[in-house]
């Protein structure tokens, strides 16, 4: 008879979650090369892609930035951080008491709960803290110590990879070229 999850060791919990993941990146990712398709190209101005290394809070401020920043977390199967930062983002913004409340949830469920289907990696103490947070009344302020890790996160691990990227040179090119009006084909 299965003892639950809950009894297993973290270690075989963080190696079953590595392995979960592993197993879905080759289900769903035959081609692990990358390429900007043309459904997903823009044209961005030299100036505001070169912009996005300032810093990622810029990046953030961006619309066209987080498209982009959103499109290189997709081709890496890690845009849960991010998709879990904007639904924030966008909480703060509800005003009404019985919005907040469904949003709040909905966000607990698909990003903060253990073994939520979009997961985002928070240590046990911001997970329950966030818990604890919903189980009041929600506020706008539920999710900030969690959004605050996870923008950390990104800021530290996704958003210099992102830099570093054979992504980012691509949309560097691009606006480069557009901006020359010479057509770079990926």
């Amino acid at each position: 008879m299965c003892r639950g999850l809950a009894a297993l060791p973290a270690s075989c919990l963080e190696r079953a979650k590595e392995f979960k993941t592993r197993l879905g990146i080759l289900l769903h990712k035959p081609d692990f090369g990358y390429k900007l398709s043309r459904s997903t190209k823009q044209r961005f101005s030299i100036e505001e892609v070169l912009g996005w290394k300032e810093s990622l809070d810029h990046l953030l401020r961006s619309k066209s930035g987080v498209a982009a920043f959103h499109g290189f977390l997709k081709t890496e199967f890690s845009e849960e951080n991010l998709d879990f930062w904007l639904a924030c983002e966008d909480y703060k913004k509800t005003r009404s008491k019985a919005k907040l409340a469904a949003k709040a949830n909905r966000i607990f469920e698909d990003f903060v709960q253990n073994e939520a289907p979009r997961e985002v990696n928070l240590d046990h103490e911001t997970r329950e803290a966030t818990r604890r947070n919903l189980t009041v009344v929600a506020t706008s302020a539920c999710f900030e110590e969690a959004q605050a890790k996870t923008y950390t996160l990104m800021e530290k691990d996704s958003y210099p990879r992102f830099l570093k990227s054979a992504y980012y040179r691509d949309l560097t090119e691009q606006a480069t070229s557009h901006r020359t009006g010479n057509n770079v084909h990926t």
